[in-house]
């Protein structure tokens, strides 16, 4: 028996809207720039040292990165470290994204930490926050930083119609944080409408949630397939292959279970983060050789890598920013 449309999946369909989530799994038509479907992300590194880590240990491992990514803060950084993090990126063909500094979880207020509010903590609590978040980004623009990461819609919106007035550079790469939550094919696209040039999904998505969010957006999605603890504990490696293939443009994360919460880091963690960085580009070259043996098995079907260099590379310093200091 065919169930008739409900009146709501009439509407939808009337309005070229995603009716329900995409169970079949259709092949994603869109990709990055180049042609590529994926590209490999490293979370949570911390500073230099850090991110030192993850190219020492890609090199070794023979594990193509992207792009590395940063949750403690850009006021949690010196000036020195993050031009030394940009000269880095900028050698190795890197984005490197850092995340905006003040947040509500740190500010005064007691709602972030009730039952009900918790999911307030990234947010942007008061214009002053507001202010103190756009400082930091002038900061590590002028630092030549060129992909921040965001957790509020007002801050999106506030960047986003700035670099379109030209206080902010056209190519600055606002990506959203996991911690926004918009876990719904129209969520996605008012994020997307609002500037938002990557949008990391929550954790939980289920393939063909993500399906369904991929036939109304084209903006790549970030999805961890190794999820910290707090966020759920996830390990979707199995899933990398009918992943990619239903939603590309997407960065494949890895993050790692079963490990301490850093944030907000600094020397005290900083031999654990290093730890943990390297435990990371160890997953993803687990993921990836997944990855490869899967394919193999399908004849004639190539999921392709990005290969991106450094005129194209999202996110990589350009050569006006600050130099590097000298590595200590």
């Amino acid at each position: 028996m065919s169930i008739p449309l409900s009146p709501a999946a009439r509407l939808l369909a009337a309005l070229d809207l995603p009716v329900g989530d995409a169970h079949d799994l259709p092949a994603s038509p869109h990709r990055f720039p180049d042609g590529a479907h994926y590209r490999v992300e490293i979370p949570s590194v911390e500073g230099p040292r850090v991110l030192a880590a993850v190219i020492e240990e890609a090199r070794t491992r023979g594990v193509p990165i992207h792009r590395v990514s940063q949750g403690s803060g850009i006021m949690l950084l010196t000036d020195e470290e993050i031009g030394e993090m940009c000269g880095m990126c900028r050698e190795t063909r890197m984005e490197l994204s850092l995340f905006v500094g003040p947040r509500a979880a740190w500010d005064t207020g007691a709602s972030v930490v009730s039952p009900a509010g918790r999911t307030l903590g990234a947010q942007l609590r008061g214009q002053d926050q507001v202010r103190y978040a756009l400082d930091d980004v002038i900061r590590a623009v002028e630092l030549g930083v060129r992909s921040v990461l965001v957790a509020d819609i007002g801050l999106l919106r506030i960047l986003d119609l700035a670099r379109q007035a030209g206080h902010l550079p056209a190519d600055l790469i606002i990506k959203i944080s996991v911690q926004l939550a918009a876990a719904n094919p129209l969520a996605i696209a008012v994020l997307a409408d609002e500037g938002a040039t990557t949008i990391n999904v929550p954790t939980d998505l289920s393939l063909a949630h993500l399906a369904a969010i991929r036939q109304h957006c084209d903006v790549p999605l970030d999805v961890y397939v190794e999820v910290p603890d707090g966020f759920g504990g996830f390990v979707r490696h199995y899933e990398i292959p009918a992943l990619i293939e239903a939603v590309a443009p997407v960065y494949v994360k890895f993050g790692l279970r079963n490990a301490p919460d850093i944030y907000p880091s600094g020397l005290h963690l900083e031999n654990v983060a290093v730890l943990m960085a390297r435990e990371r580009v160890r997953r993803a070259e687990l993921g990836l050789a997944l990855l490869r043996r899967q394919l193999g098995d399908v004849s004639g079907q190539a999921l392709r890598m990005s290969d991106v260099g450094v005129a194209d590379a999202p996110g990589v310093p350009a050569v006006r920013g600050a130099p590097a200091p000298e590595r200590r």
